[in-house]
């Protein structure tokens, strides 16, 4: 019995050593089996990331979408900003590394990104890309070059079939793209080359330049040789006969380190060399302008056909529109809210302090209101491109400018609000001993804060308009369809950001009148009429 007794002792002792040692050892073998999947996990080559970009007009999209398949197809986490502006934008993108490649134009590199230089061959611009590390790709296969077009039966009529004729007839009526009327080869130097007369000239968007030409509102334009509405609209191409405009060769531009980050990704993209025939990208213009075919698809089904590379499916066939269009409009929806939700709170933190400054400290006050005021002046558009520099692409710089454009509406209506408040009611709170930061707080806010609440309401019904340029700079938002359906010629998608962004301006604005009625008292929200 002793011996039974001892025994089951031992045991007793030595059962829970085991169990100790059990758990310890699965603890250590479950910690060793963590840390060999977590190491897996960054030993594993990640895809590499590579950004492409492309310019605010379709046919640059579509090369953009061509380079986005194939380097997809490359194993690359490849994404493509659409519509990232025009040229300036675009370059100074790529040089900030905030993207990698974007397709452009022999000509455009040479008279627009690097015209002081006075380039006379490529070998010189490939030498003067390398030291700002970027390399120029071989031509894509085509020359886009710059032509001057007007309506076949006008041209008949007048008798214009080279550009020198048009001389000759000083009333027409001309109306360029908005970078084609600034930029060193493009108006300024081609009305010196011929001596052109024409005064009545505009700036306006590449797209809607034939919109103008198809109501007659314009008689002469700029277009791109493979523009696919020359036929639509049965435009005369005018003869360059002074050959003022150089070759516009397409050629990918892109950073040198995409070599080493994405080399595989680099060598599908450089397939397009070579490969695309004028004819050929006219073709694939008018697929997107003409048949209503998205960029992406087009895109993959050339890189399908002619490369032979397989692509992912563009689209889910398993959607209706009707769900296609609802996804974007709530996916733009959000972006929107974004862009606009933290540049208004931001501006309302910074702003209203502001106001009480310069309502206390008269001088240096009017500096901040004027200094706020000059940032109002200046345009939206510029305003958005002069921030690409310093903050880059994307959601950051469009925040920074609607933030700045926020601040004067609200700035203003608090130094109104508090600045106009009876002298007798000021006097009756100094009389009441109250001291200044009370006064702030109990009396003079509440009865600035209509005023206020009023300054906020216009700032948000503002920047909900503006942020729609987002979608120039890649920030996403509801400039993205509209921008997208003005490239396309396509009303109902500039509908799908225009009538949303009006929606939820008049939300905000249903919104701060119920703050309104929650803030102020009733007896401050009555009218000297009621």
């Amino acid at each position: 019995m002793k011996r039974t007794i001892a025994i089951l002792s031992r045991a007793s002792c030595i059962h829970p050593i085991r169990r100790r040692l059990c758990r310890g050892a699965l603890i250590l073998f479950t910690g060793l089996l963590v840390l060999a999947v977590y190491k897996n996990r960054l030993t594993a080559e990640e895809p590499p990331q590579v950004r492409i970009a492309s310019k605010a007009f379709t046919e640059s999209v579509v090369l953009g979408e061509m380079l986005r398949a194939l380097a997809d197809s490359a194993g690359a986490n490849a994404e493509h900003i659409a519509g990232l502006g025009g040229t300036q934008q675009a370059w100074t993108a790529l040089v900030a590394g905030e993207i990698d490649i974007y397709p452009d134009y022999t000509g455009t590199i040479t008279q627009e990104i690097l015209a002081k230089l006075k380039l006379n061959n490529q070998t010189e611009t490939r030498a003067a890309l390398a030291e700002q590390g970027i390399v120029m790709s071989r031509p894509l296969g085509f020359n886009n070059t710059y032509v001057l077009g007007m309506p076949e039966a006008l041209a008949q009529k007048l008798d214009i079939r080279t550009i020198s004729d048009l001389a000759a007839h000083p009333q027409l009526k001309m109306g360029f793209s908005s970078e084609f009327i600034d930029r060193a080869d493009g108006w300024p130097g081609l009305r010196a080359a011929y001596g052109l007369p024409q005064k009545d000239v505009r700036g306006l968007n590449h797209d809607l330049a034939y919109r103008g030409i198809e109501s007659g509102a314009l008689e002469v334009t700029d277009m791109y040789q493979t523009d696919a509405e020359i036929e639509q609209y049965q435009l005369r191409a005018l003869i360059d006969d002074r050959n003022y405009f150089p070759n516009y060769d397409a050629v990918l531009l892109y950073r040198s380190d995409l070599a080493d980050k994405a080399p595989k990704a680099l060598a599908a993209m450089l397939k397009l060399e070579e490969q695309i025939s004028a004819e050929q990208m006219r073709k694939l213009n008018a697929q997107v302008k003409l048949h209503n075919q998205t960029e992406a698809q087009v895109a993959a089904d050339f890189v399908r056909d002619q490369l032979g590379v397989a692509v992912r499916p563009v689209t889910d066939d398993s959607e209706s529109s009707f769900q296609r269009i609802a996804r974007s409009i709530w996916k733009h929806t959000l972006q929107h809210l974004f862009l606009t939700g933290m540049s208004l709170f931001s501006a309302i933190i910074v702003a209203i302090p502001l106001g009480i400054f310069c309502a206390k400290q008269k001088l240096f006050g009017q500096l901040i209101l004027g200094t706020v005021g000059i940032v109002q002046t200046v345009p939206s558009l510029a305003l958005f491109v002069f921030l690409i520099p310093l903050f880059g692409i994307g959601p950051v710089p469009a925040i920074i400018a609607l933030f700045l454009y926020s601040l004067l509406g609200i700035v203003r209506n608090t130094y109104s609000g508090l600045h106009d408040i009876p002298q007798p009611l000021r006097e009756s709170a100094t009389a009441l001993g109250l001291p200044a930061m009370a006064q702030l707080r109990l009396i003079e806010l509440p009865l600035a804060a209509r005023s206020i609440l009023a300054g906020i309401k216009t700032a948000t019904v503002i920047n909900v308009g503006t942020a729609t340029l987002g979608g120039f700079i890649g920030a996403g938002g509801y400039g993205e369809p509209i921008f997208t359906g003005m490239r396309r010629g396509d009303t109902s998608m500039v509908l799908q950001g225009a009538i949303p962004a009006a929606v939820m301006a008049l939300l905000a604005q249903g919104f701060f009148e119920l703050a309104e009625r929650r803030l102020v008292p009733k007896g401050l929200r009555l009218s000297p009429h009621e």
